[in-house]
């Protein structure tokens, strides 16, 4: 995935689970609805590469 790029929702959920997040804590981490967060999973709507890099920071998956 190029910088910049909306995440695929199985990247998405297999980032979460890597690193044993529920969906609630993970959308707290990032600051949004649980609601929101299970639509990026679900593919529902795609999350926002800004939301996905502070995802990563936070969870230090972030590559550098």
């Amino acid at each position: 995935m190029k910088a910049g790029e909306h995440p695929p929702p199985i990247e998405i959920k297999s980032a979460r689970e890597a690193v044993g997040l529920t969906q609630a804590a993970a959308a707290s981490l990032v600051y949004c609805n649980v609601n929101t967060w299970q639509k990026w999973e679900s593919g529902y709507s795609k999350m926002h590469p800004g939301f996905w890099e502070l995802f990563k920071i936070k969870t230090r998956r972030s590559k550098r």
